[in-house]
């Protein structure tokens, strides 16, 4: 009887040794998972300390090189630049390079550019260098929400990434005013983001993995055509890049000109209006904490219908009701409300085309919204030169009235 029960016994062990390992390879997967989730959101935190610390360096870098406002602005335009440059042309680089190695190479352009300015050179340098710094901030921030964009339950992942964007954004004024403070060099503040960017460089190499494709498979794909131009032959796609360069627009407007028509308009004292201006800021990054787990509830498309109403009103607030805390909590609102929508997009397109696109429509997006973050202010700024400050509000709420429009056109278009 043992006999007979033996093979029985060698098969169940068998069986338990397989579900073992099953689970196992389950477990180092969730593990890698987690821990590329979390470099990306390191990631997140490392350039939007970059973009928050570069207007505290500002007055230093013109004291240094002794320049006037109009120049260094240039920094701001060879930086958008190397942006876009890498931004059109993402698809085309991970078709070629795969995940890893394109995270890679925007990590060492990245490192490039932060390297040079480290090294305090001459100001034409200092220009050229901000081409490679864009370049590497535009793959990182193209090629991380597409690899988030790639998992379950995106919508919420991609509103944690962003916000911790704006922790950066936060964390990178502070660190570059202290370094000012203990009378450091302005040049010390891009050697801490060499120190994070080598961390960075480090983990991508470790942590994630090329794609597996077999020459068949590439055969098949490349035989489709070029990315970029598949991408940009779906009309869904130009919407949706026209719905987030109003949207960028409209956010950094709000962030630009608000101090202004605080301090100008209104005649809000200058610290209390400093204050009004952070508590837009820290809203952003809040409403993309707090809202991140709300899609799961009602949904992508709901939830910015929502956020747009919430603009609106937070507008109309700031607009029509003159009083300090009344402004102060529409400031909030609108940028509670505008928190969630630029990571929520992207999740709702990423689940409505196809893998192989997904990368160059990204990039495609991102690229127009930095285009909106150049030209909406500049049209706030004209309609304040030409009618006055009180104009900024009704602008935006024309700018979120546009977006309602392209949202509505764009939630009906069908998947490709």
């Amino acid at each position: 009887m043992a006999r007979s029960n033996a093979p029985h016994q060698r098969k169940s062990d068998n069986d338990s040794a397989g579900e073992a390992r099953f689970h196992d390879s389950d477990a180092k997967r969730l593990r890698l998972a987690e821990l590329q989730v979390g470099l990306a959101f390191f990631a997140f935190i490392l350039i939007g300390a970059n973009d928050g610390a570069l207007g505290v360096l500002i007055p230093s870098l013109r004291l240094h090189y002794g320049v006037d406002k109009a120049t260094i602005g240039l920094l701001f335009l060879f930086q958008t630049v190397g942006y876009l440059l890498a931004a059109f042309n993402s698809g085309l680089l991970v078709e070629r390079l795969g995940n890893r190695r394109f995270l890679v190479l925007g990590v060492v352009s990245f490192l490039l550019g932060v390297g040079a300015l480290s090294l305090m050179p001459q100001f034409m340098v200092i220009l050229i260098m901000m081409l490679p710094l864009g370049f590497g901030v535009a793959i990182i921030d193209a090629g991380l929400n597409t690899y988030i964009a790639s998992m379950p339950r995106n919508s919420a992942l991609l509103n944690y990434l962003h916000a911790f964007y704006g922790t950066g954004a936060l964390l990178g004024p502070v660190i570059a005013s202290t370094i000012l403070a203990v009378r450091w060099g302005w040049n010390s503040v891009y050697i801490v983001w060499i120190g994070m960017s080598l961390v960075l460089l480090i983990g991508f190499q470790l942590v994630f993995k090329e794609q597996n494709i077999s020459p068949r498979e590439d055969v098949a794909t490349r035989s489709k055509g070029n990315v970029l131009v598949a991408a940009l032959s779906v009309p869904m796609i130009w919407i949706a890049a026209l719905f987030m360069l109003i949207y960028v627009g409209a956010e950094v407007s709000v962030g630009s000109w608000t101090y202004s028509f605080l301090t100008e308009e209104r005649r809000v004292p200058i610290l209390l209006a400093g204050w009004m201006v952070s508590g837009y800021w820290i809203g952003l990054t809040l409403g993309r904490l707090t809202l991140a787990r709300v899609t799961l509830w009602i949904g992508s498309e709901r939830l910015i219908q929502g956020c747009l109403v919430g603009v609106v009103i937070g507008g109309l607030f700031v607009w029509l009701l003159p009083v300090y805390a009344v402004s102060a909590v529409g400031l909030g609102l609108i940028g509670f409300s505008f928190g969630p929508i630029y990571p929520t997009t992207i999740a709702l397109i990423s689940n409505k085309v196809s893998s192989r696109i997904l990368p160059s429509v990204i990039g495609f997006m991102v690229s127009l919204g930095s285009i909106g973050a150049a030209i909406c202010p500049w049209l706030a700024g004209m309609l304040a030169q030409r009618f006055g400050l009180w104009s900024l509000m009704p602008y935006v709420i024309i700018l979120t009235a546009a977006m309602v429009l392209l949202w509505r056109v764009l939630r009906f278009r069908p998947q490709v």
